[in-house]
């Protein structure tokens, strides 16, 4: 069975796309604030979580590697696109994309060949988000069951479920949440944050034209999660 791992990485648009009632439906919660101090560090928090939803933020590079096989292709962004600029890094090739666009009509392009897939927190966020974005830009989805019912890790195993077995014990039980980075190191994982980059990072380097990095950066979280799936399937699969 074709299993895909894969992970996303998004950026917030830039706040002059939204005309004046969308500003004003965005920030509402920050403005009734009577502090104007409080006002401004809410506006700030508000325009941080920008990144985290598909009407504010689009993608900017998905990265995706075999299960099996550990091939795989990072599609990512880049003002300097070239056609042909594709460039192979041992078994995955780095191919940038002209525009959002672009990117997600290639990404479905390798989705629809592959039976099942893994991710982490992709229930969550990952593929929501590719859904919309998709919607929003009238790209054709080529898999639309990753969504479906909750409890089965086929054609979707979603690791932040696994191991969290369904959240059975909620933020403070034995199996509260953590993110990929804890989980790695727990495991002997290398972590893909051990370069001193994360998630968080994405929209300043974004803004720096930093898109390699970008794509480097999202290629080590997959890795990271490939392993962490092989770790699950053989020691945690089939707990019920």
């Amino acid at each position: 069975m074709a299993r895909l791992v894969f992970d996303i990485e998004t950026s917030a648009l830039d706040i002059g796309v939204f005309d004046e009632a969308q500003q004003e439906y965005l920030f509402r919660e920050a403005e009734r604030l009577p502090n104007p101090e409080d006002r401004a560090k809410r506006r700030a928090e508000i325009s941080q979580m920008f990144s985290l939803w598909p009407f504010t933020a689009q993608v900017v590079c998905i990265a995706m590697v075999n299960a099996d096989t550990g091939r795989g292709q990072v599609l990512f962004q880049s003002d300097d696109f070239e056609e042909d600029g594709e460039v192979s890094s041992g078994p995955v090739e780095f191919a940038p994309q002209p525009d959002e666009g672009e990117l997600l009509t290639a990404f479905w392009d390798v989705a629809h060949r592959y039976d099942s897939i893994v991710t982490f927190n992709g229930r969550g966020f990952d593929v929501p988000f590719l859904y919309l974005r998709s919607a929003l830009l009238n790209v054709p989805i080529t898999r639309k069951d990753w969504l479906g019912y909750r409890y089965q890790t086929e054609p979707h195993t979603d690791l932040a479920e696994q191991l969290t077995f369904y959240n059975v014990s909620g933020r403070e039980g034995a199996a509260r949440k953590f993110n990929l980075d804890f989980y790695c190191k727990a495991f002997g994982i290398p972590s893909p944050k051990a370069q001193g980059v994360s998630g968080m990072d994405v929209p300043d380097m974004v803004a720096a034209g930093e898109y390699r990095k970008i794509a480097e950066y999202c290629l080590r979280d997959v890795v990271a999660t490939a392993e962490l799936y092989k770790i699950w399937h053989d020691r945690l699969a089939g707990i019920k």
